[in-house]
């Protein structure tokens, strides 16, 4: 977290252009291929070869043991006084002068064949100056970020130097930086004034614009973030040869920009699905949220490790009877087909065909054949054992539903309810598959919750066109059944308010820590629209066996970023191998054949090149032909990935995207 000196060095650190998902702060740009590089040993070796060679042959010429040959330019060019040495000590520096310009061509050019250039940038002064952290140069006061030169060409000057008098102060976060350059756009694109930005930035100084919860910052920081880029480091991208060479070495970064297109996380419990990713990723969004520019929902089994409860605005802890804020099972709505649309896809999505092409309108229509009229003679929609009552076709309130729509004279919606009692025992109906879900709602342990009366405090997601933290705690232990039930009935609310949210500048992304039960044929429609809805979800599954198999297919293609954790089976890894594809690489066959050297000339050159190179001599022809193959296969993604790593592939919003990536999360 910087903060004080430490804020200006992280401000001021060049972030330059890079592939996706490379962590920018501080990066140096790598090129796109791998330049040739000769092995140490044989480079030092050849560099001393060379040296001991230009100094003989400089020996030998000083000496004249090979003629004066080198001589003759001398003797041409220079005047009769200097080469008869009558012009003194003239004559005598300039011939010394000519000898050393002879004499440094010769080891220019064993220097040369020696390849010592790549050994002074290998190993000189200038590779450990590139080794040793410095800070970055003073930037221009032009230039300066620390200066807000924005403002300044706004004619905000005022508020631009009180900004720039809290930086230098130590009273600036990274957090406050970016909260205010969001409150800056807001300027830019006519939500707010400027009269009104810089007079709460004269007033507050860097604790202007403050987030709703008055919070500057997160309680702990686990991972590491740039708010300047958006991005939070995840882990270091390995140095194999399976990666591009680019991406070698360099920090793995996710930000707004890749959870657009979402993420599916695979890997078997213990893998780092939770605390390598989720967590990370939670954290980050929480302080984009704090800066005014996210909306995030992080949901979990309770007790998963998703971030203490001071990180968040609202904590619903379902079944828990201290919790402080309830969820609204109708997501916010006053709609009754909306309501009815959302609430099957939570209580019978699983059970629909899985194939792409179905739906549930059936259950849809069932639910709002009894919701619009509860709602028109109540003005509200029913609690859960209401709802469980009318579906399971109880006399007592389905005649009292009649009698109140009667007095009402509301004729449409009594032909709805007839035309639900006529459907009652029916072969087909799906009112008692629906009775039977809400059922595993109507507990004990829920009562306090889904509370339609008001009394409670809900939680609905439409609240997510504000920069709000959200964190769901579900009741996995004993209630297994209902927690996927419910996380359903969030990722169906999310995909339904994001679509109509009138801001769309604020990122909104949903976190579903264990999507198992969740994927459903609507779900992944849901899913494919979150792109243009500047929104994005993450998901983790232990396996894709939790997955309906005419879903995965559409599941991968529908997230643009795809992660495949230690520990997969082949079966999943043959998944992922498919939507990864192939690739054309060169194949290179190399036959070597030891030369055996006769005579005792050859046999002392032949040593000295094992000890120059530490291979013995061979003739070696080499076959190069092209070749398509995957870019991982099952078998490696199996059982080629070290534990704490993962394979990720990574696509923007803007359509850039990144081959699959070994990465080391714990790096």
């Amino acid at each position: 977290m910087p903060d004080g000196s430490s804020f200006l060095t992280w401000l001021r650190t060049p972030r330059p252009e890079a592939p996706p998902g490379v962590w920018r702060f501080g990066h140096r740009p790598r090129p796109a291929e791998e330049p040739e590089r000769i092995p140490t040993r044989q480079l030092v070796g050849g560099a001393v070869i060379a040296f001991l060679c230009g100094w003989l042959l400089c020996s030998l010429l000083y000496n004249g043991y090979l003629g004066g040959f080198w001589l003759w330019p001398w003797f041409v060019l220079a005047p009769d006084s200097w080469v008869l040495g009558k012009a003194g000590a003239v004559g005598g520096v300039a011939s010394y002068i000519y000898e050393g310009l002879v004499f440094l061509a010769i080891f220019a050019l064993f220097g040369r064949v020696g390849h010592w250039p790549e050994l002074w940038r290998r190993y000189g002064p200038a590779a450990w100056r590139r080794s040793m952290p410095g800070d970055p140069p003073q930037p221009a006061p032009e230039a300066d970020p620390a200066e807000w030169p924005a403002l300044r060409a706004a004619g905000a000057v005022d508020a631009a130097e009180r900004l720039a008098a809290d930086a230098r102060a130590g009273l600036m976060r990274d957090v406050d930086h970016a909260r205010i350059a969001r409150a800056w756009q807001g300027v830019r694109s006519g939500r707010h004034s400027l009269a009104t930005f810089s007079g709460a930035v004269l007033q507050d100084g860097a604790a202007a614009c403050l987030h709703p919860s008055g919070a500057r910052d997160l309680p702990t920081r686990l991972a590491r973030h740039d708010l300047l880029t958006g991005q939070v480091r995840l882990g270091t991208s390995a140095d194999d040869p399976r990666n591009p060479y680019a991406y070698r070495g360099t920090g793995l970064a996710l930000g707004p920009e890749l959870l657009g297109t979402s993420l599916l996380a695979v890997g078997p419990a213990g893998s780092g699905k939770t605390g390598a990713v989720v967590r990370p990723l939670a954290e980050s969004l929480c302080l984009h949220a704090l800066a005014g520019r996210a909306a995030v929902v992080v949901v979990g089994a309770a007790g998963a490790g998703l971030g203490p409860s001071d990180a968040y605005d609202v904590v619903v802890r379902i079944g828990n009877q201290d919790s402080e804020y309830d969820l609204d099972l109708y997501g916010g709505t006053g709609d009754p087909d909306e309501a009815a649309a959302v609430l099957a896809e939570a209580l019978v999505g699983d059970l629909a065909d899985p194939h792409p092409g179905s739906d549930s309108r059936r259950s849809t229509t069932v639910l709002a054949q009894l919701l619009g009229p509860f709602r028109a003679v109540h003005g509200r929609f029913p609690s859960v054992p209401e709802l469980r009552q009318l579906l399971d076709g109880a006399p007592g309130p389905l005649a009292a539903l009649r009698q109140g729509l009667q007095d009402a004279g509301q004729e449409s919606l009594l032909r709805e309810l007839d035309a639900r009692e006529r459907q009652m025992g029916q072969p087909g109906d799906v009112g008692g598959v629906l009775a039977d879900r809400v059922a595993l709602l109507d507990r004990p342990a829920f009562a306090p919750f889904f509370d339609t009366s008001g009394a409670t405090r809900p939680f609905t997601l439409k609240a997510l066109d504000h920069p709000v933290r959200v964190r769901i705690d579900l009741p996995e232990r004993g209630h297994a059944d209902a927690s996927r039930m419910l996380a359903r009935l969030v990722l169906a609310q999310f995909t339904a308010s994001v679509a109509v949210r009138e801001d769309r500048s604020l990122f909104a992304c949903l976190l579903l820590d264990d999507a198992t039960g969740v994927v459903t044929p609507e779900a992944v429609r849901g899913i494919q629209r979150l792109r243009s809805g500047n929104a994005g979800v993450v998901l983790t599954l232990r396996t894709l066996d939790d997955v309906p198999r005419p879903l995965r297919g559409p599941l991968l293609g529908a997230t643009g970023c795809r992660m495949a954790l230690s520990g997969l089976t082949p079966w999943d890894g043959q998944d992922f191998a498919e939507v990864w594809g192939k690739e054309w690489t060169e194949a290179r066959d190399v036959t070597d054949r030891q030369i055996i050297a006769e005579t005792p000339a050859g046999k002392a050159v032949h040593m000295l090149r094992r000890v120059i190179t530490g291979q013995a001599p061979t003739a070696r022809a080499v076959t190069v032909r092209q070749v398509e193959r995957e870019r991982w296969s099952a078998s490696e993604l199996a059982h080629g990935v070290p534990a704490g790593h993962a394979v990720l592939s990574l696509t923007d919003v803007k359509g850039e995207h990144a081959p699959p990536l070994l990465v080391d999360l714990r790096g």
